[in-house]
């Protein structure tokens, strides 16, 4: 049985990247998956897997050869980043459920849908759904109103299986982890106040700092500013293999994360983690997870009060507790369960 696996894959974001290799580690065997990319010799090199470029006249050719097709997890149905957005995944699922295929929505997280055409499109694509998962309780309350039928469970990379990083434990220790992002709320002004509080904090800890840009396009230019100034042992580590990406945690004594996804695997590291948010989906995993941190605009103008409270963190903080990670693990697979009963 082939499946046409459609999600932000091969764009160079570690998220999105995760939560395709989390999806194709949940696959029932009976399936061969089709993956959509952005750069699917990339994607075949990594998983041994056919791809085919997302936006071709190929992608024709890949639902006509496949029985089922999988928006594969993220906020795909959202008019934030781009208003095309609905207008592609949803074509592409409107497309896929004229022709017959099964169609799942997988791991999704819906929203924001500013616009009302978005919200139809999106009312539409999940009404004719065989299966539908969510990842927040915002998605669920959203399909709750629209009357769909849907399963709530813990973003599926919570259950992602790591893979240890080559040299990682040649680094000195103890290491703390920081992964910021471009964003227009990230200005010139605070990048200047969060990369003081990271010199104070090194200088107070004696840490080795591993700057990680989850998608090198938006996060590297940041990293590569704030290196030069930190004041002791530092690495910035790109990788492009999630497994790795998640295994980078498992080594480290505390995370400091814009990124969504970098929360989620430092969390699920067992690893303290201080979140900066900029966007609802992180604020709600601060609150589902009782993680400290602000909102990006809203964050101190002081650097030594954000240097004092990494500082607390890591001298004083907790990571979440073994039983509350295990649950959320198990949760997790729930998202797997779905696949299993609509893919039979």
């Amino acid at each position: 049985m082939r499946a046409v696996l459609c999600g932000y894959y091969g764009m160079g974001n570690g998220g999105d990247e995760a939560l395709l290799a989390t999806l194709l580690q949940m696959l029932p065997t009976h399936i061969q998956p089709i993956v959509l990319s952005g750069n699917p010799q990339e994607t075949t090199d990594r998983y041994h897997i056919e791809a085919y470029p997302r936006k071709s006249p190929l992608v024709f050719q890949a639902l006509r050869r496949s029985d089922a097709f999988i928006w594969g997890g993220g906020s795909l149905m959202q008019d934030t980043t781009s208003a095309v957005n609905p207008f592609y995944y949803g074509g592409l699922m409107g497309l896929a459920q004229r022709m017959g295929l099964q169609t799942i929505a997988w791991a999704q997280g819906i929203g924001p849908l500013k616009r009302s055409l978005s919200q139809k499109i999106a009312q539409n694509a999940f009404e004719r759904c065989d299966g539908v998962s969510v990842r927040d309780h915002g998605s669920a309350a959203l399909l709750t109103d629209w009357k769909i039928p849907f399963t709530l469970a813990p973003d599926p990379v919570w259950a992602l299986q790591s893979t240890p990083v080559p040299g990682l434990w040649d680094i000195p220790a103890p290491r703390v982890a920081v992964a910021l992002r471009s964003h227009p709320s990230l200005t010139p002004q605070r990048l200047a106040i969060l990369t003081q509080a990271l010199i104070d904090f090194q200088k107070a800890t004696q840490t080795t700092i591993l700057l990680i840009p989850f998608q090198p396009a938006q996060d590297l230019a940041i990293a590569q500013a704030i290196q030069p100034q930190l004041p002791g042992v530092s690495h910035l580590l790109t990788l492009s293999d999630p497994q790795q990406l998640k295994g980078v945690f498992r080594g480290v004594e505390m995370a400091i994360a814009m990124r969504f996804h970098g929360l989620i695997m430092a969390a699920a590291s067992a690893c303290r983690c201080f979140a900066i948010s900029y966007d609802p989906k992180v604020s709600q995993l601060m609150l589902d997870l009782d993680l400290p941190g602000w909102r990006l605009d809203q964050m101190p103008t002081d650097s030594v009060q954000i240097s004092q409270d990494w500082i607390n963190l890591y001298a004083n903080g907790d990571a979440i507790s073994r039983d509350r990670l295990y649950t959320l693990v198990d949760q997790a697979l729930i998202h797997q369960e779905l696949l299993k009963q609509a893919l039979k």
